[in-house]
């Protein structure tokens, strides 16, 4: 029969089985009147050559159900046989399937929701063409720290290097959008006009940048986001052409990115300028500035390690032509893959995460195991009797595999479900630097990875159980079942159970490791009073601001208005905002004394107003704080931090010294206050300098307003809006928070694993419960019989109740014995993660043991006191 036939007859079988058998009964039914008159024609009767053939044939019914077993149909029809056989089972145990299929999606569920949000960060390639030659061009300081680039290099790398298609470097922008509508501060990004082009993406509407753009006064122009464009414009392809007001002035709009553009180096960017840098490097400008980050596409076949070596000969080769005083004597210049560069401080962390979920899969598995392998001892009886009936072992094994299978399936629908939420809640508590944040979704990615391990978990916690069945002697078991069997599954489902409670430690221990570690980072000291604060951050912008004295008296009286609001204890400015993310770093060059050869350190520039040290209470520990007296024209002043005064004077007074900051002074040191956390609580780099914003080298357009209140923070911010408005209504106030509150986001990265972990760890903590009840209620019901003779020969309700609590915690024990071995080697992949604990605190563990020991005394609850309750009289009975 020819392929197509096969494939004919087997569909017409599955659809219309009826019409399936009277076709084979009339072909039987043909070959018997066809082999009948053969007989006839050598001389038999009628009656006798009927009979030959049917002898001939060997029975009609047998060689129709030889039929059926023919072809590719018989499979399917089997396995939709055994599928039915298993709905039906499933059925008639509704207990048992509920809480399978809501184990098995806790473990589906959360595997799948955090390889969701770890796919795209850590597996994708970047959304760009190629995207695996788009480079991260790095500066490693002296001790191996990543620093920003400057302008000047990337003219010498994009001019020189020969490894590299296109090289483009890039910094923050927020302009502010004037017009018809309200004034809207965008976040936006100044960049050379190689950019799109190493990106391997172009505008859909208009152009992208050329290198006439973005020459030295060039032309003011201007690329919008597909979002900006809509929202702001109406979608208007008539925009480009136009001109429209940043900063009050006006840009040229010449395109407009695709809708589907995801800039993985600034997701928030709603505008593009070019930008425009001075290409003859005066030495004292900001082409040597240490500001902006740096990327390039390499050409197809130069290597990483290729790259590195030509980088890092031109960058030297530069520093010994320009001796630039911006760059330290240990400078070293490297090659990275942009996704690498853009996970590595969150990759260690994803993979710690999604290790942590997988052994909460693991659980869920042994889990379901021992569910299985319990309810296959209940089954014993079912399984022999179709092993004397003449069912295979291969049958049973199949059979009990197809019920795996469809368990893993309605686990696998229900934990999709779980998923979908699951990734939605990890999108809401991802902490805001987690990078292409926006891409972790439920694509057709995770749906496929959501299947295989289903497909996989159903195979790998089916295999041994089944097998375990295949394997019972039929004989015994049809004879009330066989104690020697039911203690071999006994002895299973406990060591999966210690298995269980060892992961189940492994999870508790490292959430404990965190939330101690928690507790410590947030008992640092911060170096001011958080508690009553209130900060928002104003832009001033317009031409009207140019003259440094307009700046300054617009600051003055806006925080003059702040200050007459009532509830407002006290108020002040600052150019840099503690744990908000800013970083304003100049270095600070000591004047030599008698004892000490000058010396350059890297210090925090805050440029304050007078009254904000003492707005944040920061403590004042010698000379005296900076006050109006520190005004323009007045000697130059500046308050120091005590970790840059013990540095540099180690022990000397410090008052009266001098240093320069950046091009500016020198400065007199005036006084010595407390070390204020700047970038993260977990960081020491303390090093600060506090100068009066008058006696800046520059007028400072961005403040950051820190008012104390009376009363509720939060509750000010309309009336401070006010009264900033109250002296210009045109100027922008965004970022505004309480102190408390970055103080939490400051933190929000560490916040973040915490809460996963402590969500593994319940799951893992109510499963292992689950396992050690399920065993212990398992053992009770089996050992029934034992029990009524121990009860019979005297034992006790109190020693029933001890045999059983005693073997629970016996397994507990064990569990916890081969989990702290494997929760020491654990803790190793978070120690990065840990502040102030060691990953052996012993405090956690101990914590976490008592708390193991605690669950397990009441997961043996139950199952003892059902023990100690048989009545041994009706026991014997019964045998």
């Amino acid at each position: 029969m020819s392929p197509w036939r096969q494939i004919a007859r087997g569909f017409r079988v599955l659809t219309n089985r009826s019409a399936a058998d009277e076709d084979v009964a009339d072909e039987v039914q043909h070959y018997i009147e066809q082999a009948a008159a053969e007989h006839r024609a050598r001389g038999l009767s009628h009656d006798a050559a009927l009979r030959a053939a049917r002898l001939e044939l060997g029975g009609a019914t047998s060689v129709r159900e030889q039929v059926r077993e023919y072809g590719w149909e018989n499979v399917i029809e089997a396995l939709l046989a055994d599928l039915r056989y298993a709905a039906r089972r499933l059925r008639a145990a509704p207990g048992f399937t509920a809480i399978t299929i809501l184990t098995l999606a806790i473990g589906i569920g959360g595997t799948t929701a955090i390889f969701g949000a770890v796919n795209p960060i850590l597996f994708e390639p970047l959304p760009y063409p190629h995207a695996g030659r788009i480079m991260a061009l790095l500066e490693l300081r002296g001790d191996g720290s990543h620093g920003d680039g400057t302008f000047a290099m990337y003219r010498q790398f994009s001019e020189r290097s020969r490894s590299f298609d296109a090289i483009a470097v890039f910094k923050p922008w927020r302009p502010t959008m004037t017009g018809a509508d309200q004034p809207e501060r965008f976040e936006g990004q100044r960049v050379s006009a190689s950019y799109f082009h190493v990106l391997g993406v172009s505008p859909i509407v208009g152009r992208d940048f050329l290198p006439s753009d973005d020459r030295f006064h060039g032309p003011a122009v201007v690329i919008l986001s597909d979002a900006c464009w809509r929202r702001r414009f109406d979608a208007d392809r008539a925009i480009v052409g136009r001109q429209i007001t940043l900063d009050d002035n006006l840009s040229t709009v010449i395109g407009v990115m695709p809708g589907g553009f995801e800039n993985v180096l600034a997701p928030s960017a709603a505008l593009w300028a070019p930008l425009q840098y001075d290409p003859s490097l005066p030495a004292d400008g900001r082409e040597w500035g240490h500001h902006l980050r740096t990327t390039g596409r390499l050409r197809p076949g130069v290597s990483v390690d290729q790259a590195t070596r030509e980088i890092s000969v031109l960058g030297r080769a530069v520093l010994h032509e320009r001796h630039p005083e911006t760059y330290g004597p240990n400078t070293q210049f490297a090659v990275s893959s942009l996704r690498d560069e853009l996970t590595r401080g969150v990759k260690p962390a994803l993979l710690v995460i999604f290790g942590a979920v997988a052994l909460v899969l693991v659980i869920a598995c042994v889990n379901v195991t021992n569910l299985l392998l319990a309810r296959g001892v209940r089954r014993r009886g079912e399984f022999a009797l179709r092993a004397a009936l003449g069912a295979g072992r291969s049958r049973l094994v199949r059979q009990l595999l197809t019920e795996s299978l469809l368990l893993a399936m309605m686990g696998g629908m229900v934990g999709m479900a779980v998923a979908m939420f699951g990734v939605r809640a990890l999108v809401a508590l991802s902490p805001p630097g987690l990078p292409r944040a926006g891409a972790i979704r439920v694509d057709a990615t995770v749906f496929a990875f959501g299947f295989g391990i289903t497909t996989l978990i159903g195979l790998a916690f089916g295999v041994f159980p089944a097998l375990q069945a295949a394997r019972n002697d039929p004989r015994h078991d049809l004879q009330h079942g066989s104690p020697r069997a039911a203690g071999r599954h006994r002895r299973t489902r406990s060591a999966l159970v210690v298995a269980e409670i060892g992961v189940a430690l492994v999870l508790l221990v490292s959430s404990g490791l965190l939330l101690r570690s928690m507790e410590r980072l947030f008992a640092v000291p911060l170096g001011f009073e958080s508690a009553g604060l209130l900060t928002m951050q104003v832009q001033i912008t317009g031409h009207r601001f140019d003259p440094n004295s307009a700046t300054y008296r617009f600051f003055d009286q806006a925080l003059e208005a702040v200050r007459r609001v009532p509830a407002v204890a006290a108020a002040g400015l600052t150019g840099q905002l503690p744990l908000s993310g800013d970083r304003d770093e100049y270095g600070a060059q000591f004047e030599a004394t008698p004892t000490q050869a000058p010396e350059t350190y890297g210090v925090f520039r805050y440029v304050v107003s007078p009254g904000y040290l003492e707005t944040m209470r920061v403590p004042l520990l010698r000379g005296r704080l900076l006050d109006e007296r520190d005004g323009a024209g007045a000697p130059l002043v500046v308050d120091i931090s005590e970790s840059l005064a013990s540095g540099r004077f180690r022990g000397a007074n410090p008052i009266g010294q001098r240093l320069r900051i950046g091009p500016a002074g020198p400065y007199t040191i005036v006084g010595i206050v407390g070390d204020v956390k700047q970038m993260s609580l977990a960081l020491t780099d303390s090093d600060a300098v506090y100068l009066n914003a008058t006696q800046s080298w520059f007028a400072d357009h961005t403040m950051s307003l820190v008012v104390r209140a009376r009363g509720d923070a939060a509750s000010l911010a309309p009336a401070i809006r006010q009264a900033i408005w109250s002296v210009d209504k045109d100027q922008p106030i965004v970022r505004v928070a309480t102190m408390n509150d970055l103080l939490a986001a400051s933190a929000a990265e560490r916040r973040f694993a915490l809460i996963l972990f402590e969500t593994f760890a319940l799951a893992a903590l109510v499963l292992a419960a689950a396992g050690i009840y399920g065993v212990l209620a398992g053992s009770v019901a089996e050992r029934t019989r034992e029990i009524g003779v121990r009860s019979a020969l005297g034992a006790s309700r109190g020693n029933i109740l001890a045999l059983v609590v005693r073997e629970g915690m016996r397994l507990t024990g064990l569990g916890v014995a081969i989990g702290l071995a494997g929760a020491a080697a654990a803790s190793q992949a978070i120690a990065a993660m840990l502040f102030g604990v060691s990953r052996l605190d012993p405090v956690t563990y101990l914590g976490v043991i008592g708390l193991l020991a605690g669950v397990s005394m009441i997961a043996c609850a139950v199952p003892a006191w059902r023990a100690a309750r048989v009545d041994p009289a009706s026991t014997l009975r019964a045998e």
